[in-house]
């Protein structure tokens, strides 16, 4: 065996001082150099262990510490010698965390436990710590060890993959998984304090548009802000979440009402709807919302999402920027809707279907222009259905597809029939969105035009709503230079000024023609907003050479401001109603434009003559309105009488302060108007209180007081 032995040696002399002799004594310390060999070993992996070490004597203080300690820390080996290790508590931990660490160490001589602590330059990190107890051989507590790694980055990289799992990447709000686990939750705490809680389905309005026109990085920063919007219109309890795309759920806890959750939906809408400026672009968008409650609809988790899902589709049918609120009963009303669809496709089937035509004119030469095929259902029993009554059922469905590709086809026939005869009119047709952007719309329209190749594309229009040319923005347009490219079909705008949007796009579209919207016709002479927009509508389609007709034209001051705006082109009652194709050649042969139409319509007329001429007409249709209102048959109707909502106020005071007209003629107009308005008024609480006859009289006094209006307006 190898030994370690320790010699020494000295010599022995005589008187004289020589040596005779050596003595040795030789030691065994193989013991000795082994425990050396453990005291060097345990000094290296003290010194170069990847472990913090720290000594603390029994009382808790430090008596030593690593260099990786001092590593990890920022503190030196002199900065933490006699200091206690709570030096570096991060304060993160309760109290309760540190008396179950030390009831630990006293029953079982060791801990071990991951803790948040504190570095020498305030930043927090996280370390796995064990700690041990050294005692003596009577078992009294001598040292305390504590050995730890550093694992924040272990520790963030846990907190990322709980967040991949859980939340949205780029809103960073919960995402379906989390928003499932949460309602399992809210469920149950619905049940056990018989509260209601409400889940709601929300999708953005017009958000495909954003990204078209302004990119995906434009797009996502208005995703990221909705999310910040709808999170501050909540309370703690509530819980938002990202289900894909422009798509977001809400959850709505401890209600007390449904009134309650139609009141936070509202304010939700009210937080969306404000505009976004991001890179310097303002950028507006809606929101359609459906909303169903529990326990009121009590329905399994997954069967509640789809009820909020549905209701918010609904919202969408309504017209968008609403909410729609699940009713019970939907299921039986699913019912229901599929036998109708069954009843509209037997009656498809059999024929019931048929096409009227309403004519459409220039107001100015009186031609008969064209006409717009409008289906009808003529059923046996009910007779003639309009189309809002059941189109709505069938849409986005291959009945929809099915129905318009026959609407195609039968108003090209007719239209080739008519240019046989000589009738040589414009056809239009409507057009969904969903039936647009379906696969085989321009094969199916290119095969049907190939059916009368005689007759030029150019006199068939298709028309499409605006809200889905803005909403599919650039699938709309691939479809529409399809159809205008290569088949020769014209494009026209149909109810236009509805969009979110619209005069922004309007030079996106590569459209023919606009069709104003008719509620803003309608509204025009008494609505100072709905005049703007139609006046706004017929500049900017000038602006960008499109056609431009006025759709739902009732009465002959509607026809003669909308001449003096510049529309020539218009369709409604007031021209014609709706007719079957046999009646059309004999109308069209037959059609005289009323003789006041093109009265009030001078050659080369002035703007402010114009402008001046339509307000006589305004204040003539006022009188009018006051004058119906006198008849006690009928729910009154009361016009505008407030200068400060009135589309004449708002001028007259505009021409005030910019002294257009003489100042003279313009004060006596205003007095002259502010008195007409007092009479209205005073007319109107007579007529509420039932006092015809004092009310006659004040309409008598308005008459005169017009009288002079209309005269100061004709002078200027």
């Amino acid at each position: 065996r190898r030994r370690w032995l320790e010699s020494h040696a000295v010599p022995m002399r005589n008187t004289t001082g020589d040596i005779i002799a050596m003595l040795s004594v030789t030691r065994d310390i193989t013991e000795r150099k082994r425990a050396e060999e453990s005291q060097r070993l345990a000094a290296r992996v003290f010194g170069e262990a990847h472990e913090g070490i720290v000594i603390t004597n029994a009382d808790g203080i430090i008596i030593d510490v690593n260099p990786m300690f001092c590593e990890i820390t920022g503190y030196s080996r002199d900065e933490v010698l006699g200091q206690n290790p709570n030096i570096l508590q991060s304060g993160n931990h309760s109290p309760d965390f540190f008396q179950g660490m030390w009831n630990s160490l006293k029953t079982h001589r060791h801990w071990q436990g991951e803790v948040w602590n504190r570095k020498k330059n305030g930043d927090l990190f996280a370390e796995l710590l064990s700690i041990s107890v050294l005692c003596d051989e009577q078992g009294q507590i001598i040292h305390y060890l504590g050995l730890f790694s550093d694992i924040t980055e272990s520790k963030q990289q846990q907190q990322l993959l709980e967040l991949l799992a859980h939340f949205d990447p780029l809103t960073r709000i919960p995402n379906r998984t989390l928003f499932t686990d949460r309602l399992l939750q809210a469920l149950a705490h619905s049940k056990r304090d018989q509260s209601l809680l409400a889940i709601c389905f929300l999708d953005l309005d017009g958000f495909k548009p954003v990204n078209d026109e302004f990119g995906h990085d434009v797009g996502d920063q208005v995703l990221i802000e909705v999310a910040d919007r709808i999170k501050q219109t909540l309370r703690e309890a509530d819980t938002v979440s990202r289900h894909g795309g422009d798509e977001f759920a809400v959850l709505l806890s401890d209600l007390r009402s449904i009134e309650e959750s139609k009141l936070a939906i509202s304010r939700i809408h009210q937080a969306i709807l404000e505009p976004y400026l991001i890179n310097e672009q303002t950028i507006t968008i809606g929101v359609s919302t459906g909303i169903t409650v529990y326990p009121l609809d009590d329905s399994d988790p997954d069967t509640l999402l789809r009820h909020a899902d549905q209701s918010m589709y609904q919202a969408k049918l309504a017209g968008r920027n609403s909410f729609h609120l699940f009713d019970a009963n939907q299921n039986q009303q699913d019912i229901d809707r599929h036998k109708q669809v069954n009843d509209i496709k037997t009656a498809f089937l059999g024929q019931e279907f048929s096409l009227y035509y309403q004519p459409k004119v220039n107001l100015k030469s009186g031609q008969v222009v064209g006409v717009e095929a409008l289906i009808r259902w003529v059923h046996p029993e009910r007779g003639l259905i309009s189309p809002l009554v059941f189109m709505p059922i069938i849409t986005a469905s291959h009945l929809e597809i099915e129905v318009g590709n026959w609407v195609i086809k039968q108003a090209w026939q007719q239209l080739a029939a008519w240019h046989n005869q000589g009738l040589l009119l414009e056809v239009s047709i409507n057009i969904s969105g969903y039936h647009l952007l379906s696969p085989g719309f321009i094969e199916h329209l290119d095969a049907t035009l190939a059916t009368q190749p005689q007759l030029a594309s150019q006199f068939f229009q298709l028309e499409i709503l605006e809200s889905t040319a803005l909403d599919e923005l650039s699938a709309v347009n691939r479809v529409i230079k399809a159809c205008r490219n290569q088949l020769g079909v014209k494009v026209a705008l149909d109810d236009f000024g509805t969009g979110y949007s619209s005069l922004a796009h309007l030079r996106h579209l590569p459209v023919d023609c606009v069709k104003i919207d008719q509620s803003f016709v309608r509204d025009m002479l008494g609505n100072p907003d709905d005049f703007a927009i139609v006046e706004s509508v017929i500049s900017l389609s000038d602006a960008f050479h499109r056609e431009v007709v006025a759709e739902g034209v009732e009465n002959h001051n509607q026809v003669n401001v909308l001449l003096l705006m510049g529309c020539e082109l218009a369709q409604g009652f007031v021209i014609a109603k709706p007719m079957p194709a046999d009646d059309i050649a004999g109308w069209t042969q037959g059609y005289q434009p009323h003789s006041s139409w093109s009265m009030l319509v001078e050659p080369n007329i002035s703007t402010e003559k114009a402008l001046i001429t339509i307000f006589r007409i305004e204040l003539r249709q006022w009188l009018n309105q006051i004058h119906a209102c006198l008849d006690s048959t009928h729910q009154p109707v009361w016009p505008v009488m407030n200068s400060k909502k009135s589309h004449f106020g708002r001028w007259l005071k505009r021409a005030q302060q910019h002294a257009i007209y003489p100042i003279q003629i313009l004060e006596k107009i205003s007095k002259a108007y502010k008195e007409l308005l007092q009479h209205g008024i005073a007319l109107k609480h007579h007529v509420i209180k039932g006092e015809f006859e004092t009310a006659q009289h004040y309409f008598s006094d308005l008459q005169i007081i017009h009288e002079d209006i209309d005269q100061l307006l004709l002078n200027m």
